[in-house]
């Protein structure tokens, strides 16, 4: 596959949102007409938890409309949530899925490239999102993550825009490989090391490929995928 559709753009203000209020911008709204993509993603748009989201690594979050079909099959009883914007992408993308595009893929939309840094990885938001609590071990064990974009060089993106694929880095290296070795093939030693030795690949990646490598055994995705109590007072 070496084009997609950009079918909507979205961007969000971080917002109260969960158990205690941490701030979220999850929740996107469509834009009408062209916007400006930058170092740290699309201008408006904003992370609400800067430590885990948002970056240049992580500045524009992509996902494939033709997952939400086979999501409202899976889930019918929550089907009317799966429309675009539903995982609280920037880039609503047609034509192309995690199979399809690789780490370190360069990609022309529009008036900027951009690069795959990295699969989404799913948190407990998303069960909150959904109303479903387990909505993020769906995501995760589905691979239908959606992945993250770094901007190589800033431009106008527009619904309507096509992406166009100037240069593929890594082509073993598919956004859906390593969403399969991080959740399913968790301890495949070589693919790992294969990892852990990719040019380019975020540093928080790197680091947990080396753990499993060191420590022989998975990380804890609890806090990540599992919806926080909410704190008691004293």
């Amino acid at each position: 596959m070496t084009t997609f559709h950009v079918t909507e753009l979205r961007i969000g203000q971080a917002v109260p949102f969960g158990p205690d209020g941490a701030l979220s911008a999850i929740d996107k709204h469509k834009v009408d007409g062209p916007v400006r993509a930058e170092k740290l993603g699309l201008d408006g748009d904003q992370q609400g938890d800067r430590k885990r989201h948002g970056g240049p690594d992580k500045a524009i979050h992509a996902y494939a409309v033709s997952h939400m079909p086979d999501w409202a099959a899976e889930l019918p009883h929550r089907a009317a949530r799966f429309s675009p914007g539903a995982f609280g992408e920037n880039l609503v993308l047609d034509g192309i899925t995690e199979a399809d595009l690789c780490l370190g893929d360069l990609w022309r939309v529009g008036g900027a490239l951009l690069e795959v840094s990295q699969g989404r990885q799913p948190c407990w938001k998303l069960n909150l999102r959904f109303d479903l609590p387990d909505m993020a071990r769906r995501v995760q064990d589905t691979g239908r993550s959606g992945w993250y974009f770094r901007v190589s060089e800033p431009g106008i993106i527009a619904a309507g825009d096509h992406g166009r694929l100037i240069k593929r880095r890594h082509p073993d290296w598919s956004v859906a490989r390593v969403s399969h070795l991080l959740y399913h093939d968790r301890m495949n030693r070589a693919a790992l090391a294969g990892l852990a030795a990719l040019p380019g690949l975020p540093d928080n990646w790197r680091r947990l490929a080396a753990a499993r490598l060191s420590s022989g055994q998975t990380e804890d995705w609890s806090r990540r995928i599992d919806t926080p109590q909410p704190l008691k007072a004293d």
